[in-house]
């Protein structure tokens, strides 16, 4: 049964992996062109400028559409993306110049032109592929100049695209497109116009060499301009989290310091004396939580996101994420998270055993739906949104299928596997002191040491350290920036992780200090915290920092970010938690415990 398992999981993974290959190198093409050969042209989509998640298929607007749409096949990644690639109505032959070669010659109803106004007032760009080189262009143009009435204002279609290319020995190096001001069709009114559509190629040669010629796309994130803002920003984080952190840890090591001279002395001199502060709550301290199933879980989820997150970020710096590789990072997500689905049922199952649980088996259910159950809800929602709107965000039913089995014959075994070994490895809970029978009472504690408070407290630092860094990476997953420059990225990441820690730690020791011992919880919620409060970011970059607009895109926005940052807060807050508990097993093995 094992043996079939393992065998299935890994035929599925190696299914998985073929269909990420594409999505990983197709920004690569090593094509080797031969005079008057036919370079492939795909046109990919189009949709609002400002709207990023509200795209089209390209035929879906009335352009000369030929007589067989030839679609392209894509890779897992691209479907994810809301790639549709189909071979677009312009024949480029490899340097072969073109000048106003005609494309077709149509006559536009009254809908068609309604259409292509709409499409001009919204701002609708076009993206395409040639030879795996993305260039875009507007389908139009509106002219509101000296007009204060939006009834006054004229909207025009362009008809003639001019395409430049560069090109080395046989291989294609560089496309560049431009739309000729002059040749414009008024689609202002819902009347009949004849139209002919044009376009003209140019060709040049350049020694810029292949490898080389991705690198037009990610200067933009590395000039001089934006990368003195990156590293302000980071500088700008450490100088603050180095402050607080290490005023935090002086305050809190001088606190510890004199807790263990005094508790020594109290020893020493009277041992009937009243114990107080962190000690007196020893026999309670270790006492395991409320919804022990559920903590394990989340746990678990936790851990296996924190490495889902590595991975990628490994992958991030050796290169794989270039720019405009097609669905590479969605591709690497479904495979990653599918393949660390066993360390979450290991995590869960281990603990939720070291913490005297019994039924597993619902718990390792529990954890496999953590996670995958929200996201799978918001999937269906924004999934028919997106069908309502006829948009190629919508996946067809093949993919959702695809990843339905993905979840079945590797995700699910994985985890099943996993939480087979957690039940067997049989550790003990590692607890330096014994917990009494009964536990003590909480006593009462002022508003600002309650759960919310102090989840304010915990996730403000944290995000003050990241929230600089968050416009740029907003900027580019729901805009049209590119963001290349990794390393700063993982430094942030890095430096978010130490301040979720230490400051998870403090509250910790804060909440003992006054003899408060259900502490599980609150250092889970606090290490968290961060995650509610990029959520809010979000409210923030939609109103004041985009141009996003219709219910779709707000849906697509909100809906996703929210099961982004639910992520981040079952990450972060198995980072604070796990760092808490490191802390309060150190304390209690300093001292004597009755």
């Amino acid at each position: 049964m094992g043996c079939r398992v393992i065998k299935s999981t890994m035929s599925v993974v190696l299914l998985l992996l073929c269909l990420g290959v594409t999505g990983v190198h197709s920004g690569a093409s090593d094509h080797r062109y031969k005079p008057d050969e036919t370079v492939p042209l795909y046109a990919n989509k189009v949709g609002p400028f400002h709207n990023p998640s509200e795209t089209y298929r390209y035929f879906d607007l009335p352009f000369c559409t030929p007589e067989h749409v030839k679609e392209k096949r894509e890779a897992l990644g691209e479907v994810l993306n809301g790639d549709r690639l189909v071979e677009a109505p312009y024949k480029l032959e490899f340097r072969v110049d073109h000048e106003s070669k005609s494309v077709c010659r149509k006559k536009l109803s009254k809908e068609d032109v309604a259409k292509f106004r709409d499409a001009v007032e919204k701002d609708y760009y076009i993206q395409m592929y040639f030879d795996d080189l993305p260039l875009w262009g507007f389908i139009g143009k509106a002219d509101k100049e000296g007009k204060s009435d939006p009834s006054e204002y004229k909207y025009f279609l362009y008809r003639h695209i001019h395409f430049e290319v560069l090109y080395n020995n046989d291989r294609v190096i560089e496309i560049n497109v431009q739309t000729d001001p002059a040749a414009v069709v008024d689609v202002t009114e819902d009347r009949e116009v004849e139209v002919e559509f044009l376009y003209s190629t140019k060709w040049k040669e350049t020694v810029i060499p292949f490898e080389q010629r991705m690198e037009k796309y990610s200067k933009s994130s590395s000039l001089p301009h934006h990368l003195e803002v990156h590293w302000f920003s980071i500088i700008n984080s450490c100088v603050t989290v180095l402050l607080l952190t290490g005023f935090l840890a002086t305050i809190l090591m001088r606190v510890l310091k004199n807790d263990f001279i005094k508790y020594e002395h109290d020893e020493e001199s009277a041992e009937d004396q009243e114990e107080s502060g962190w000690k007196y709550i020893h026999g309670d301290v270790f006492r395991f939580p409320k919804h022990k199933s559920l903590f394990a879980a989340c746990l678990g989820t936790g851990t296996q996101l924190f490495a889902l997150t590595i991975f990628i970020f490994i992958l991030a710096l050796v290169g794989v994420f270039y720019p405009y590789n097609r669905g590479a990072l969605f591709t690497a997500l479904v495979v990653i998270y599918a393949l660390t689905s066993g360390i979450a049922g290991y995590t869960a199952t281990s603990f939720y055993l070291q913490l005297e649980g019994t039924n597993w088996v619902r718990n390792l259910l529990l954890t496999g739906c953590l996670f995958c159950g929200p996201l799978f809800l918001t999937f269906c929602f924004l999934n028919t949104v997106a069908i309502v709107y006829s948009a190629t965000a919508a996946l067809p039913f093949g993919t959702i299928l695809v990843i339905l089995l993905i979840w079945t014959l590797v995700t699910f075994p994985l985890l099943v596997l996993g939480g087979v070994a957690g039940k067997n490895s049989k550790a003990d809970f590692q607890a330096p002191c014994r917990t009494t029978k009964y536990p003590r009472e909480v006593p009462p504690m002022p508003w600002y040491r309650h759960s919310i408070p102090q989840m304010a407290m915990a996730g403000f630092l944290p995000f003050s350290a990241i929230y600089i860094e968050l416009y740029y990476i907003f900027a580019s997953v729901w805009g049209h920036r590119i963001y290349t420059i990794y390393s700063i990225l993982f430094i942030v990441f890095i430096i978010l992780l130490i301040v979720t820690a230490f400051i998870t730690v403090a509250l910790t020791y804060f909440q003992l200090a006054a003899e408060d011992h259900e502490w599980w919880w609150r250092a889970y919620l606090c290490g968290g915290s961060t995650g509610i409060f990029v959520y809010g970011y979000c409210l923030y970059y939609y109103h004041a920092r985009s141009d996003m607009s219709g219910f779709m895109q707000t849906s697509f926005f909100f809906g996703y970010m929210a099961c982004i940052c639910y992520a981040f807060f079952l990450l972060l807050g198995m980072v604070g938690f796990r760092s808490s508990l490191l802390f309060v097993r150190h304390i209690y093995k300093s001292i004597k415990c009755e």
